[in-house]
């Protein structure tokens, strides 16, 4: 299932580019991403609509699941923040992309903090896996400065963390 987009409407991968111009362009099939931060963009952008063929066409064969059931799914993904990568450039075979990605569910604001590894096959960027850093609800900040601790948990301050 993909959710239908207004052409005006601002990526969620959080590149402040139009869907169209941006993720748009990697879901239609005809243009594949160069980094595997590209790629994890497009893919949360993926997984905040649902489309579950690009998710399933995007991860290495060896480790993709037989289907992805969205039935029960009830998050609302609202922002990814990319936190840092190592290597994944177009020139690289392999990379990684820590994130954060954040969500609203039942009224409550939650985030994921991951790591991912990509691997490049065929010169085309693959999802190989993840491992969860933290998870959990984001907690309610007193203090909203630039200077606060983070509200997603890191223990950083928020302009070195989610504030970047």
């Amino acid at each position: 299932m993909t959710t239908t987009t207004n052409t005006t409407e601002t990526c969620l991968c959080g590149s402040g580019l139009h869907y169209p111009e941006c993720c748009g362009r990697y879901h239609g099939g005809k243009h594949y991403p160069s980094t595997a931060e590209a790629l994890m963009r497009s893919r949360f952008s993926a997984y905040a609509r649902r489309d579950v063929d690009y998710l399933l066409n995007t991860w290495d064969t060896g480790k993709r699941p037989a289907a992805i059931d969205f039935s029960k799914e009830t998050a609302q993904w609202q922002k990814l923040t990319i936190v840092g990568t190592k290597k994944g450039t177009a020139h690289d075979n392999k990379g990684i992309v820590e994130f954060k990605a954040f969500y609203q569910q039942d009224g409550e604001d939650y985030f994921m903090h991951e790591i991912s590894r990509f691997v490049k096959t065929h010169s085309r960027w693959l999802y190989l896996d993840g491992v969860i850093k933290a998870a959990g609800k984001v907690a309610a900040m007193t203090d909203t400065g630039k200077n606060a601790p983070c509200s997603c948990g890191s223990g950083k301050k928020f302009k070195r963390c989610c504030g970047r």
